[in-house]
């Protein structure tokens, strides 16, 4: 049997542990102006553990934070990034960073890392993670898209899946949306039907000012939280949804 630990940092940011070898999804660790967590950090930059690899969906700044992350002290961490970005990673000091396009693999050790189509305001791709028989998806930022279809062809098993919920609108793009929401993230567990979904992006806010002349949200965190597991009940009654507080960890056994 196999463990996988997963320990929602912040936002889209989560730890995971396939027995001792850990994974990073897209690093944010700090904050600026119209870019707020919206909940405190569950582990901090520096008490970060030796990470057998990291994986960055896209290149806003609160995914791919590499003004904080160059702190991390080991450079030689594998890094997997969407094709074109890998120069912010290497101009901070990172020297193992490769990029890549949907269906394409990867390893860091003994975890086997594929990137999954994505679609966002920019550039995007979505993860599966596998090592030791469990298997993660991390979906980032992305949208429901036709081709999120395509991954139980490639991927029958799913443990856990990690997913955006908040359903982010771009208010001077005509609302134009860009990010899941809580009915789409049900329906992707529909069609993943892992056995167990943990909600992601959701907090995030650009404070007033922002929030008001650019970005709006599908509602407040607890609504949204609640939206998905009662939607993902109806459409996926075999995923269990674990809200987890940040800091708190999920570990399951396959």
């Amino acid at each position: 049997m196999a463990t996988v630990t997963l320990v929602r940092i912040a936002h889209s940011s989560v730890l995971i542990d396939f027995d001792g070898f850990q994974v990073l999804t897209d690093p944010w660790f700090s904050e600026r102006f119209g870019y707020y967590h919206g909940e405190p950090y569950g582990i901090t930059l520096e008490k970060l553990p030796r990470l057998a690899g990291v994986v960055v969906s896209h290149g806003h700044y609160d995914h791919y934070d590499m003004q904080a992350f160059q702190a991390y002290p080991d450079k030689q961490v594998p890094m997997a990034v969407k094709r074109g970005i890998a120069k912010t990673a290497r101009q901070v000091g990172f020297t193992n960073v490769v990029e890549m396009d949907a269906w394409e693999t990867t390893s860091f050790g003994p975890i086997t890392v594929t990137a999954v189509p994505g679609k966002h305001g920019v550039p995007e791709i979505t993860y599966l993670l596998q090592a030791g028989g469990a298997t993660v998806y991390f979906g980032g930022d992305t949208l429901l898209i036709p081709e999120l279809s395509e991954i139980p062809a490639h991927c029958p098993q799913i443990d856990v899946a990690l997913l955006a919920i908040n359903g982010l609108r771009i208010r001077p793009s005509g609302n134009r949306k860009v990010v899941m929401d809580a009915a789409d993230a049900a329906e992707l567990c529909r069609i993943l039907q892992p056995r167990y979904a943990v909600p992601i992006h959701y907090t995030f806010n650009g404070g007033p000012i922002v929030d008001t002349l650019v970005l709006k949200y599908a509602g407040k965190p607890s609504a949204l939280t609640q939206q998905f597991q009662q939607t993902t009940a109806t459409l996926s009654p075999a995923t269990s949804v674990r809200v987890l507080a940040p800091g708190e960890p999920l570990a399951i056994t396959v």
